[in-house]
């Protein structure tokens, strides 16, 4: 499939049009600066071209868009250890459900 002329071109084209397109978010970046936006505005805009350019690196250049599979499998183990990590605090607490704690009383140092 690498060597197919077709496929060749169509990767290169893609690359190319993500390559073009993070230089267009980056002059849109520099844009947005020189505008001098309120504070939160500021952040807002430059969150949200930051998430267009990183989700086009990641999907792209990463490879990200082909491996499907692994990726919802780690998403899946880190939902699990993050289930049984939050379990921990529980199992310790539920060792002494059902018993009685009686509090020693305070003795009085001769008042």
């Amino acid at each position: 499939m690498h060597s197919d002329p077709a496929a060749v071109r169509k990767s290169v084209r893609l690359y190319v049009t993500i390559g073009v397109s993070l230089l267009v978010f980056t002059a849109i970046t520099v844009m947005a600066n020189r505008l001098h936006l309120v504070v939160p505005i500021a952040i807002t805009v430059a969150i949200i071209i930051a998430c267009i350019k990183g989700s086009m690196v990641a999907s792209v250049f990463m490879h990200l868009t082909h491996e499907k599979k692994w990726i919802y499998g780690a998403l899946l183990l880190t939902v699990v250890f993050f289930i049984f990590l939050m379990c921990i605090p529980l199992f310790t607490i539920m060792d002494s459900i059902g018993t009685p704690v009686r509090a020693t009383p305070i003795e009085h140092a001769g008042h």
